[in-house]
């Protein structure tokens, strides 16, 4: 009886041994790898069971690997290229004649504001000259007679000096613009007397004229009236004469 257990002891534990080694090499937990991972670390088997042991199902991530600087021929040779340097050319080209066609466009516009701005002065100054319409003046007719007083007073001068044959049309065709046209002469006096005013010489010697020509024709107008007025007496007495005659007569 004692040997048979023995005997069925040392022939089964053998045989069990053996299908437990097939079983787990016909059916593995995880795929066999034909070589050994790299980045697995090896530990030693007596390391301490508080250390963590890293999972081998798991694979690592590999650190990234930094990217090597591409060489470019420009930075491996310090002198430039003659691409360089004739786009360098190129953009100082570019610049110089932007620069130049700004500086002419610039000068064209400033040019054409000047001759705009004397153009609306000279317009508003001229439309400043003209009457109003409520003075009931008008240009048309009253400018055409003082040509005609102008060149009449050229036809009677004809025959005399150059002085006078200057003179007598200005004179003429003055008095036929203050007479016919006073609103307009009085609007033109005031503009060149503003003129007149930039240049102190010329204002004083304007008012020096002034002065003579009114203080010329207050004595003349003083005068005709002492000579109408004697005028006038003579008569009287030339008829007081001859009616005292003509009552002696009769």
């Amino acid at each position: 009886m004692s040997f048979r257990p023995m005997f069925s002891q040392r022939v089964v534990a053998p045989f069990a041994a053996t299908l437990l080694a097939g079983g787990v090499t016909l059916y593995p937990r995880r795929a066999a790898l034909a070589e050994e991972p790299r980045d697995l670390v090896r530990k030693p088997i007596y390391d301490d069971l508080s250390t963590d042991i890293p999972d081998l199902d798991l694979p690592k991530k590999a650190a990234p690997v930094a990217p090597q600087p591409s060489l470019s021929p420009s930075s491996s040779s310090s002198s430039p290229t003659p691409t360089d340097i004739l786009t360098a050319q190129i953009r100082q080209a570019r610049l110089f004649l932007y620069d130049h066609s700004l500086a002419v466009e610039n000068c064209f516009n400033d040019f054409l504001s000047r001759a705009l701005h004397v153009e609306n002065a000279f317009t508003n100054t001229v439309a400043s000259l003209a009457p109003s319409p409520d003075s009931g003046e008008r240009l048309l007719p009253g400018g055409v007679y003082v040509v005609v007083a102008a060149m009449a007073g050229s036809i009677v001068s004809r025959n005399r000096g150059i002085l006078l044959r200057t003179a007598s049309p200005l004179a003429f065709g003055t008095v036929a613009a203050w007479t016919l046209l006073p609103v307009t002469m009085r609007n033109v006096s005031d503009l060149v007397w503003e003129y007149e005013k930039k240049v102190p010489a010329l204002a004083e010697q304007h008012l020096r004229i002034r002065e003579k020509a009114e203080h010329i024709w207050y004595t003349g107008i003083a005068h005709s009236g002492m000579a109408r007025a004697m005028m006038e007496e003579k008569i009287g007495d030339t008829r007081k004469k001859l009616e005292e005659l003509v009552s002696k007569g009769h």
